[in-house]
């Protein structure tokens, strides 16, 4: 099965399409973290997954939740949403459409994945690394995460930095097998 975010995308990006045509991508990004906070909710979640209820039903109570916070489009949206089952992808659409947000008012995020904590004056580098890479500003989150062993791991939009070690093994696996 493909990945969310693949699925997500195109809806996303017909979002920031209308919302960029309309002078409205504040508006749209309003609607869609207000839906996805909607599709993320628990109880909305088993009203979605519940067999017993109809498209209808479902679209019905949804759009109940968000009351005037949508807009026709928004509506809309979420009426095909509905129509084809993939209301729960409505949080991976906002993230979408805010990344394509970002990078038409020229900031990327990035996602660094360390092994070990890193300092600030690292970070620091490492943003100013990026942003003459990619020739934008560059909003970065750090986390840390053991299991890469060693080194760094770097994900820019669609683009994987990966100098870690456990990339490296997975690498040098995939090339023994081959």
């Amino acid at each position: 099965m493909a990945e969310l975010s693949t699925i997500a995308r195109p809806y996303a990006v017909a979002a920031y399409k209308l919302g960029k045509e309309k002078n409205a991508l504040a508006t749209w990004s309003d609607m869609l973290a207000l839906a996805a906070g909607v599709a993320s909710n628990d109880q909305m979640k088993t009203l979605i997954d519940n067999p017993k209820l109809n498209a209808a039903d479902v679209e019905g109570a949804f759009l109940k939740v968000c009351g005037d916070n949508l807009n026709e489009h928004g509506q809309n949206l979420i009426k095909t949403l509905v129509e084809y089952g993939r209301l729960s992808l409505l949080p991976a659409i906002a993230e979408a459409f805010e990344a394509l947000k970002a990078q038409d008012e020229g900031t990327l995020d990035a996602q660094i994945i360390a092994a070990a904590k890193i300092t600030a004056t690292q970070t620091k580098d490492l943003v100013k690394r990026l942003e003459a890479k990619f020739g934008k500003k560059i909003e970065a989150s750090v986390s840390v995460d053991p299991e890469i062993i060693g080194g760094i791991k770097i994900i820019v939009g669609d683009t994987v930095i990966d100098a870690s070690v456990q990339g490296q093994l997975q690498n040098l696996a995939y090339t023994l097998t081959a």
